[in-house]
């Protein structure tokens, strides 16, 4: 059943000045509010070796952001701001961002009725050579649009391009523009796969060193990859949830981390949000090849809602894992658009480790989809205690 939620019951009220406007000057030594069956309490972020359970799996999202904003002018001097949002044509984000010469984007355009039916150009410079890149607008759909992208020098990926002309996205609440600092500390020290436009900001807290200690104290750890959209900062405009639509967002895990996560026994700690929603998904995936012998390669948002299974995590994926072995693959790749709130049963994630969301949002439902009601005590317990909020805020480690 979908459940009946009036987005107005998970408000709370957020100062501005509770936003962290710029990171620590060291990541893990962010505060750390810590909810278990014993209550909440207060640690720093550099002591989570010791504070996870015995035998936990640690699941990290290895994605990275992209420098998805370009900054164009027209020749009127009137400025338009193209942010690239999904790919299109190639579709797979690894794909389009190797891709040469041309490559196609759905995009939010700043100014857009600035920009006419021309094309937009802009000079840049790699590796001490003069290019141009070029934008055409395609079509306009919902306020999304589709732009081809074009470059002068051939042999230049769309990923080099981006780098060379791209500013890298920050969430719109700093109300700041990107400074040099954000191009090194929006990102996870552990990212890996270009295609993010946010940041998974539950792993800004990790350090080379933090890593380390991590394995010095047995913790073993996986990784997944699941692209942030823009989505992630969509707001719930509607009054119920049930009426909401949420964002899609690609994902992918390799046979490695699902072997992983079917020997885990119930002790999955997601690093995230997103790697909550990727680890979740999971299930339904698995499900769904055991009712159909099909692999869905796509969750829908209230496909959680819509059965009640007699398995468990395990054989859910050990089909995925016997799929891939008769099909030759060593990964799985999918969307979803799962919407995780209350009264939502984990399948996967057995506790995350989440910075604080903001008022009426899907990621504060899900936080409450795994706390229950004891959200609000945790919420009350960081703005008493002065806890930074957001995604450059603090952290806190969630087993309940």
């Amino acid at each position: 059943m979908i459940p009946q939620i009036c987005i107005a019951d998970y408000s709370y009220l957020l100062p501005d000045e509770r936003i962290a406007k710029r990171p620590l000057p060291r990541r893990d030594d962010s505060k750390l509010l810590v909810f278990n069956r014993s209550g909440i309490s207060e640690a720093v972020f550099s002591r989570l070796p010791e504070l996870l359970p015995r035998g936990t799996l640690l699941v990290f999202n290895n994605t990275k952001v992209i420098r998805a904003r370009i900054m164009f002018r027209r020749s009127t001097g009137a400025a338009v701001e193209i942010f690239c949002i999904e790919p299109c044509n190639p579709g797979d984000y690894a794909q389009s961002l190797a891709a040469r010469e041309e490559c196609t984007w759905t995009c939010v355009v700043g100014n857009l009725k600035r920009w006419k039916e021309d094309d937009l150009h802009l000079p840049f410079v790699h590796n001490g050579s003069a290019c141009t890149l070029s934008a055409s607008k395609l079509s306009v759909r919902n306020g999304e649009v589709v732009v081809r992208f074009t470059w002068s020098v051939a042999d230049l990926t769309f990923a080099e391009v981006l780098e060379s002309a791209g500013v890298l996205p920050i969430p719109p609440y700093l109300r700041r523009p990107t400074e040099d600092a954000d191009y090194e500390r929006y990102q996870t020290v552990y990212s890996k796969h270009e295609g993010s436009v946010a940041a998974p900001t539950a792993g800004l807290h990790f350090t080379p060193d933090l890593l380390r200690d991590l394995r010095c104290k047995g913790i073993d750890t996986a990784e997944v990859t699941l692209h942030v959209g823009a989505g992630t900062f969509k707001p719930v405009k509607a009054n119920a949830i049930q009426e909401h639509e949420m964002h899609t967002e690609r994902f992918e895990v390799s046979r490695e981390t699902l072997a992983k996560l079917r020997q885990a026994h119930g002790n999955v700690v997601a690093v995230g949000t997103t790697t909550v929603r990727c680890l979740e998904s999971l299930f339904w995936i698995g499900l769904n090849l055991l009712e159909d012998d099909v692999l869905q390669s796509y969750v829908g948002q209230w496909r959680p809602y819509e059965v009640k299974p007699r398995i468990a995590a395990p054989e859910a994926i050990g089909k995925i894992i016997s799929y891939l072995d008769g099909n030759g693959l060593s990964h799985i790749s999918a969307g979803t658009q799962i919407l995780i709130a209350p009264p939502y049963r984990f399948r996967v994630a057995s506790g995350m480790v989440t910075n604080f969301h903001q008022p009426q949002s899907t990621l504060l439902l899900l936080v409450a989809a795994m706390t229950g009601e004891r959200w609000r005590d945790i919420y009350r317990y960081a703005l008493e205690h002065d806890f930074r909020f957001l995604s450059y805020g603090d952290s806190s480690l969630i087993l309940p």
